[in-house]
């Protein structure tokens, strides 16, 4: 004490105590930064993201550095206050506890818990410049990292414990979807509705957007002329399939506007005049994803495609408009069935009443329900699967909470059904009434 001043070593210890803190804070800051977004400053040419994204690409050497310059720190911090506080009080051993925890109680409020609450809230603000630093301390530190690790490894080794060279930062889509969950405070909510539905898209295929082939509109040339003539006229479509008798022959597709302007001319029609204006189907399986199916439209320049089971029977259409709309949502409602689809919703009384072709993907969607999507595709498979018979109606069952009550049944299917909001979202299947 007789040459080194006591304010020094006060200093000395603050000193050391906030150096001690900057490693504490700068190790969470680290942990805790976002890596997707260091490497959007990285690629915007930031060189403090580089470099952060370089230490943690080194992870079990930044660690090592903080902790063996934390533990080093610690310990001169502690001997220097018991050098002050024998220098000061003399060797009284309740002066020498008191002394002890004192430091103790000093380095864990200043130099962990608070630097690192700091670090976790802050962590990209600390991250970058503490980056920066860290690194050529990294450099210096080499050795005496090289040194330590080789113990570390021993004792992994002996514990059998692999340590991995490089993890694999890639997301699963079930973590890209709740990032854009969670980022709602950050983009528009269309824009998140689009890409919940672009990650929705990977399950499903083209069977669960397709229109069946119950509601097809078609042109079958095997009707008189005046029956073609007043279809045209009065269609909803840009495009028909056109089929020579029964659906399951479809021949082409007629482009309805050249028809039409076939109409205006003055020359007698004929079934040939409409067989020269066709253009080749384009068969698709049931069972086609429909995001493939999607590149498939944009490789062989086709917005239609006509659905076909394993025997070659007619199951329904697709088109790439019914696949658009599934990723932002409805922007037609130019036919009838579209303009049905906006009705589904609960009345004030809680209760919804739906044609039997409504899809349960429709129903899930905005009912808010949670239908199964593996098997039927509409209210009335689903219910049909359940019930294996045809059923009168005022039937009423219960599946996942829902009651569902059948209202009409017409032509073997169930035509109306009426839903019943559950209270909750899971049950079993029961059947009453």
């Amino acid at each position: 004490m007789d040459t080194v001043p006591f304010w020094a070593l006060l200093l000395t210890l603050v000193c050391l105590i906030i150096l001690s803190a900057f490693f504490a804070m700068a190790e969470t800051a680290l942990m805790s930064a976002n890596r997707h977004r260091l490497r959007h400053l990285a690629k915007r040419g930031s060189h403090a993201a580089m470099t952060t994204l370089w230490l943690l690409d080194r992870t079990d050497q930044v660690l090592s550095l903080v902790l063996i310059a934390n533990t080093l720190i610690n310990a001169l911090a502690t001997a220097l206050v018991t050098t002050i506080a024998i220098a000061t009080f003399g060797h009284e051993e309740a002066v020498l506890a008191i002394t002890t925890g004192a430091v103790a109680f000093l380095l864990i409020v200043f130099a962990e818990i608070a630097p690192k609450i700091i670090g976790a809230t802050f962590p990209e603000r600390i991250a970058l410049p503490a980056a920066l630093v860290l690194k050529p301390l990294m450099a210096v530190s080499k050795p005496v990292i090289w040194f330590v690790n080789l113990f570390v490894t021993a004792l992994l080794r002996a514990l059998r414990i692999r340590k991995e060279t490089k993890r694999d930062h890639k997301l699963s889509p079930e973590e890209l979807r709740s990032m854009v969950l969670e980022g709602g405070n950050f983009i528009p909510k269309k824009h998140q509705s689009i890409l919940l539905n672009l990650f929705d898209l990977e399950h499903m295929s083209v069977e669960d957007v397709m229109t069946p082939r119950a509601q097809i509109e078609s042109l079958n040339l095997a009707q008189s002329i005046d029956e073609i003539k007043r279809q045209l006229t009065t269609c909803y479509h840009n495009k028909l399939p056109v089929h020579d008798g029964e659906i399951n022959r479809i021949i082409g597709i007629l482009h309805v506007r050249k028809a039409i302007g076939l109409l205006n001319e003055d020359e007698e029609l004929t079934i040939d005049h409409f067989r020269a204006l066709l253009t080749p189907p384009y068969f698709i399986p049931e069972d086609t994803d429909v995001l493939m199916q999607l590149q498939y439209f944009q490789e062989n320049h086709e917005r239609l495609a006509i659905i076909v089971d394993e025997y070659g029977e007619v199951q329904g259409l697709v088109t790439l408009e019914d696949i658009i709309e599934e990723m932002i949502g409805e922007f037609t409602t130019s036919t009838p069935a579209a303009a049905r689809a906006d009705n589904v919703s609960w009345d004030e009384h809680g209760t919804c009443l739906l044609e039997g072709s409504t899809t349960l993907r429709d129903i899930n969607k905005q009912l808010d329900l949670r239908f199964a999507l593996d098997g039927p595709k509409t209210i009335n498979g689903l219910l049909l699967e359940y019930l294996q018979d045809i059923p009168e109606a005022s039937v009423c069952l219960k599946l996942n909470d829902c009651v569902i009550e059948i209202v009409q049944v017409k032509n073997q299917s169930i035509k109306v059904v009426k839903l019943q909001r559950p209270a909750t979202a899971s049950g079993n299947p029961t059947r009453f009434g």
